[in-house]
C-alpha cells in the first residue's frame, strides 16, 4: 500500500539545475520524516537531505548550499531542488520515508541523475 514514486531525473550539463519530486501514497505523509539519498556506481549510499515532519532540514556536506529539500503536505510530495550540479553529483537518487508510528522505513524506486561536462 505504501508507495513512493520519484521523478525529475535526467541529463543536465555541469552548472545546471534539476528538481526531483517524490510523491507518496498509502501513508499519513505529514507525519513522516522524508529524505533523499544517492548512490553512484562503486560508491556507498549517502545522505543528501532530510526534512522532518515539522519542516526542519539537514544536508550532506557535499550538497549544502546547492540543494534544497522541501515538502508540500497537501500534495503528499517532497522535492529536491538541485542547483550548480557538478561531476560529483551523478547517481541514482532515492526517496526515503520514515513512519515513526510503526518504526518503518520505505523507499522509492530511484531516479537517475546524469551530469555532462
Amino acid at each position: 500500500q505504501v508507495q513512493l514514486v520519484e521523478s525529475g531525473g535526467g541529463l543536465v550539463q555541469a552548472g545546471g539545475s534539476l528538481r526531483l519530486s517524490c510523491a507518496a501514497s498509502g501513508v499519513i505523509f505529514r507525519r513522516n520524516n522524508m529524505g533523499w539519498y544517492r548512490q553512484a556506481p562503486g560508491k556507498q549510499r549517502e545522505l543528501v537531505a532530510v526534512i522532518t515532519s515539522g519542516g526542519s532540514t539537514n544536508y550532506g556536506d557535499s550538497v549544502k548550499g546547492r540543494f534544497t529539500i522541501s515538502r508540500d503536505n497537501a500534495k503528499n510530495t517532497v522535492y529536491l531542488q538541485m542547483n550548480s550540479l557538478n561531476p560529483e553529483d551523478p547517481a541514482v537518487y532515492s526517496c526515503k520515508g520514515h513512519d515513526g508510528l510503526v518504526q518503518r522505513d520505505y523507499w522509492g524506486q530511484g531516479t537517475q541523475v546524469t551530469v555532462s561536462s
